[in-house]
């Protein structure tokens, strides 16, 4: 039997690269968990997007990210992409990973390349070479931001984060237990055996 979890996520979620990496370590030795990604827009169009020179996101990253992320062991810095991007077009890309089988790579590439090497993940062609490092055909994949089918399957996404009621992310769902926040490896080792032995 094979247990999923479910990850809520946004590209431009510090906590989303962290739960994302622990997610990872706790199912490397596990080939019965499939992982699977879920989108959650924080700030979608037209909402304006945040600023890292205004006080609130280095604040956030001090009392917070950081530390979380040096207790996990997990390298990351706060962008200095200003204003921070929009993510529905890497959304749109997600899609088209998915269809390729490539969407657990995607989703961690396009995150490490915000958090850790400052790249602008709102740039179509920072997308398709990100997509390309991955193993996507790079034409491929720039026509899929455009193509309405994907369009189409993102909106569908955020309808379901909707009736899922995802109003934080990373959530991440196994089994019947729900966790909003940044879970330890030890609480998403529990939740796997939980769910395992349902």
């Amino acid at each position: 039997m094979t247990v999923r979890i479910h990850l809520w996520s946004d590209y431009v979620c510090p906590f989303c690269l962290i739960a994302g990496e622990l997610v990872a370590r706790v199912t490397a030795d596990r080939p019965d968990v499939g992982v699977e990604h879920h989108a959650h827009e924080l700030r979608p169009r037209p909402a304006r997007t945040l600023r890292p020179e205004d006080p609130y996101l280095p604040d956030v990253w001090q009392r917070a990210v950081y530390p979380m992320a040096r207790r996990f062991g997990i390298p990351m810095i706060l962008p200095t992409v200003s204003p921070q991007p929009y993510t529905e077009l890497a959304f749109r890309g997600a899609q088209y990973a998915a269809e390729k089988d490539r969407a657990d790579a995607y989703h961690h590439r396009v995150l490490t390349a915000f958090f850790r090497e400052d790249r602008d993940i709102g740039d179509r062609g920072v997308l398709a070479r990100l997509a390309e490092e991955v193993g996507l055909e790079p034409a491929g994949y720039s026509a899929a931001l455009d193509d309405p089918v994907y369009a189409r399957r993102h909106r569908q996404a955020l309808a379901e984060s909707a009736r899922m009621d995802i109003t934080v992310v990373p959530t991440i769902i196994v089994g019947g237990r729900r966790i909003e926040g940044v879970a330890s490896e030890s609480v998403l080792r529990h939740a796997l055996d939980e769910a395992a032995a349902a």
